[in-house]
């Protein structure tokens, strides 16, 4: 028996009184609980892309909802529920409205971007911790702004969201996105003026509700592109903790927050280049160090805390041209493991990758040159090369 939803009536009902079809002991994310069907439900699934709500059945947690072929499961955790008995059921609607305020800005936004630049949305995704849009063709830093600009004015315009499951003849003469071919009754979600999608989740009554909407990162994906958004509350917390980073910059480095950007790139700057100057400075010492070192000992192995790479090239190069035999410098230490240069002008540095691989070592190069890294101690690399 398909379970009767609820929050297609009502998004924003918060308690119900359902009869309980089936409870049988069940394990979600290994926690023992039970799973619960009944006749209805406020409870929206895991779907769509979409997280499930939160909440209780008589005052037992529900820890996940899912749908099977229009059949709703609640697993609930400490005890079970009889057989035709009417439980009471509470959603969580804080958590509830901050997902119909991110999913209904997604609607708004990705119906634009429909409109203004014929791209689909390929992939949704709605969590307690982030919202992601995939999209199907590139936008640009510029589209972004243009698009989120757009997009809060529909949000201040205040416009009633209507939610429907039209008849056949009327679904026919819509125009409506969807992600992929559907059968049975079909909840259309219009915007006027914005969008109309295929979607089954609850939304809010009108789009000034959302509040605003943020996009708060822009990446390539998938050759389109992937868009992170905030929406209502999470976009106002997201605000207040960036201002707050800020706040903290600017006291520590005693500067108002126009001069931020400079104040950090210069001190960003001014770390490269005293960086750079300490690395020489390494450098010199330790060829100093090795200078002393007689010509008439062929091979050489150094092992030395963690060291820039271009220092070991730097260094090894000017071993080689000393020592005939293999040059060898390992930067590092047991607890976090090596990496290697082993250089040789007069023989193939590619055997000593061999005996090293026996412990695990990955690298490889030329005759002349090898590098790689290698998770072991001192004295079983020491052991290897002998």
């Amino acid at each position: 028996m398909e379970t009767i939803k609820l929050y297609d009536e009502d998004a924003y009902a918060i308690g119900f009184e359902a009869t309980v079809l089936s409870c049988v002991p069940s394990e979600r994310n290994k926690t023992k609980c039970y799973a619960v069907v009944l006749d209805r439900t406020l409870f929206f699934p895991e779907e769509g892309g979409q997280s499930p709500d939160q909440g209780e059945i008589n005052g037992h947690e529900v820890i996940d909802v899912q749908i099977s072929q229009n059949v709703i499961t609640h697993y609930v955790l400490e005890e079970p529920f009889e057989i035709n008995s009417t439980v009471h059921g509470l959603i969580d609607f804080k958590h509830r409205f901050s997902n119909m305020q991110q999913h209904s800005g997604e609607h708004i936004f990705s119906g634009l971007v429909s409109s203004m630049y014929g791209f689909n949305n390929v992939g949704f995704h709605l969590s307690d911790n982030s919202v992601t849009m995939d999209y199907d063709g590139v936008l640009t830093a510029n589209d972004i702004e243009i698009l989120e600009k757009k997009v809060n004015e529909a949000i201040y315009k205040n416009i009633e969201i209507v939610c429907e499951y039209p008849d056949a003849a009327t679904l026919v003469k819509k125009n409506y996105r969807c992600k992929k071919e559907l059968s049975g009754a079909i909840r259309i979600v219009t915007i006027p003026g914005y969008d109309c999608c295929a979607c089954c989740a609850p939304h809010v009554k009108k789009t000034g509700e959302i509040g605003v909407l943020k996009v708060i990162r822009l990446q390539n994906y998938k050759g389109g592109v992937r868009l992170h958004i905030l929406c209502g509350e999470r976009a106002v917390n997201y605000f207040r903790e960036s201002l707050n980073l800020i706040d903290s910059l600017t006291d520590v480095l005693t500067t108002g927050r126009e001069n931020l950007k400079e104040n950090i790139t210069s001190m960003k700057d001014e770390l490269q280049r005293l960086s750079s100057k300490l690395a020489v400075a390494k450098q010199d010492l330790l060829l100093k160090e090795l200078a002393n070192l007689p010509e008439s000992e062929k091979d050489v192995t150094l092992f030395r805390e963690k060291t820039d790479s271009f220092i070991m090239r730097n260094v090894l190069n000017r071993l080689v041209e000393k020592h005939e035999g293999f040059c060898s410098f390992f930067s590092g230490s047991d607890e976090d493991g090596w990496t290697y240069f082993i250089g040789s002008r007069t023989k193939d540095c590619r055997d000593v990758q061999k005996k090293l691989s026996k412990i695990s070592a990955r690298g490889g190069g030329k005759p002349e040159m090898i590098s790689g890294s290698v998770k072991a101690t001192k004295e079983a690399i020491m052991n290897a090369l002998a």
